[in-house]
């Protein structure tokens, strides 16, 4: 597989301004997930970002990063469009959230797995903690395993599904055929992904198939102010 590592990175979050440059011992975040990306040693790691000073972080540390359009609604559609300027013949985009610093680089590798088993996303799941499932940042997929990849049936902010049995908590990593991508970038907004504000329901909506990968659990995204003290503690 010809694969390719992209970071998408902006400034304008509501709940932790100026995320991908807030210092995490000592270094910007953003550059924690570039490290990340590199020791996965899968392909090229690229950022794809909104703003110059996330930019110069990155070429400061060596590393490289592509400007894009502030106005793109997503992440995704900010990879695909850094995916544009870029070129070359990537078969296999790698989505990598710029926000999970405990990330194990092994991780990454794990999302392949479902493309290799022929679904057209592939992503990551741990299980669920009690906490995780009453916390609707902390999102769910529908999923049962029978071996190392299952299908992702749902995704949801509630506990899903009903019943006896293990949650899984997503973890937010995805990997695409390039034609996936191409696809999903090209859908409108669907009324699940509306309803629930979760940008993967538009490729299940579509009739995409989504394969998760179990993995261990200790890996959160930092979303608030909360989480980023908890990242420098664990990572002082």
């Amino acid at each position: 597989m010809n694969a390719i590592i992209l970071i998408p990175a902006r400034m304008a979050s509501t709940r932790l301004p100026n995320k991908p440059l807030a210092l995490i011992a000592g270094r910007p975040m953003i550059l924690h997930m570039l490290a990340i990306a590199q020791a996965a040693a899968l392909g090229p790691v690229v950022v794809a970002c909104t703003e110059a000073a996330i930019a110069q972080a990155v070429h400061d540390a060596g590393g490289t990063a592509i400007l894009t359009d502030p106005a793109l609604p997503s992440g995704t559609d900010r990879i695909h469009a850094a995916l544009q300027t870029l070129g070359g013949a990537y078969d296999i985009i790698i989505n990598l959230q710029g926000d999970t610093p405990m990330l194990p680089p092994g991780h990454i590798a794990a999302t392949l797995l479902p493309l290799q088993a022929g679904y057209d996303i592939g992503t990551l799941v741990t299980e669920a903690t009690t906490d995780d499932a009453t916390n609707p940042a902390v999102v769910k997929a529908a999923c049962a395993f029978d071996g190392p990849v299952a299908p992702a049936l749902y995704f949801s902010r509630n506990a899903v599904p009903a019943g006896p049995g293990p949650l899984w908590h997503h973890i937010g990593i995805y990997a695409y055929t390039r034609a996936a991508l191409d696809r999903f970038v090209a859908l409108p907004p669907s009324p699940l992904e509306q309803r629930e504000q979760l940008e993967q329901l538009r490729a299940l909506e579509a009739g995409m198939r989504i394969g998760v990968t179990r993995v261990p659990g200790g890996v959160f995204g930092v979303d608030t102010p909360a989480d980023l003290a908890r990242a420098q503690e664990l990572l002082a």
